[in-house]
């Protein structure tokens, strides 16, 4: 057999638990257990697969860690770091998005060359000791926004800069529909799916597309709103407006 562990501090028990419940729906299908325990202030995930499973479960592995870092971590050291003008709420958390979505690529490529699954793990130290690079650039990053917050008081200035970052996002997405329904609120359809099983807010709705960074938007949409008219600013050519838009119950697709 072999073993994996992965130790976070107790503080960060929400996390482990999304880390503990992804690993578990995979770690089945390979023939492997995996447990939990909590002592001396961690979280201990400890993963037991066979042999002829150990990359497979290694690459997962690795994948969910990259990602908690370069999401959860970089969402915390944003929020830790960024002191920006008083913008708009909607106009902030789709900043904030583009921003922990930017050059992601690289930021995934620095974690998995330091990262090294052959002993045990402890995610908070590997991310302290082992990543100073990749803190260095997003403390870049923020540095050069936080110097410029004067320049990003005018809105102009600002959706300038939104839209730069959105327009150099990796594309993750070929095409997406969103719907609005008749109290305002809106879905996402990616590959005739309803995304993430919810209906979203005008606050959360720009945020979930540029998380999505699709190349073509269909916009069924009758009513605008500020989602809609930053979403326009945003991704100009990449949206159609299809009109009469307007459902009720999208399990209709």
């Amino acid at each position: 057999m072999s073993e994996f562990s992965l130790n976070l501090k107790t503080e960060n028990f929400e996390l482990a638990k999304f880390i503990h419940n992804n690993i578990s729906s995979i770690c089945a299908k390979w023939q492997g257990v995996v447990t939990s325990v909590e002592e001396c202030g961690y979280i201990s995930i400890l993963i037991a697969v066979n042999d002829k499973n150990k990359q497979q479960m290694q690459s997962y592995l690795s994948n969910c860690i990259i990602e908690v870092i370069c999401t959860v971590f970089k969402s915390t050291f944003l929020d830790s770091n960024l002191f920006l003008p008083s913008q708009d709420r909607l106009g902030m958390n789709a900043f904030k998005k583009a921003l922990l979505n930017f050059d992601k690529e690289t930021d995934r490529y620095l974690v998995r060359k330091a990262l090294n699954l052959e002993h045990d793990l402890f995610l908070e130290s590997f991310y302290q000791f082992k990543l100073s690079t990749l803190k260095a650039k997003w403390t870049e990053l923020v540095t050069l926004a936080n110097e410029n917050r004067e320049y990003l008081n005018s809105t102009d200035s600002f959706i300038d800069l939104l839209k730069f970052l959105v327009d150099n996002l990796e594309i993750c997405e070929e095409e997406i529909s969103i719907y609005q329904s008749e109290d305002l609120s809106y879905q996402i359809l990616v590959s005739n799916k309803l995304y993430q099983n919810k209906v979203f807010s005008e606050e959360s709705l720009v945020s979930s597309i540029i998380d999505l960074s699709p190349q073509k938007i269909n916009l069924y949409c009758d009513e605008d709103s500020r989602a809609i008219n930053l979403l326009h600013k945003l991704f100009e050519e990449r949206i159609t407006d299809k009109k009469h838009g307007i459902i009720n119950n999208i399990s209709k697709f």
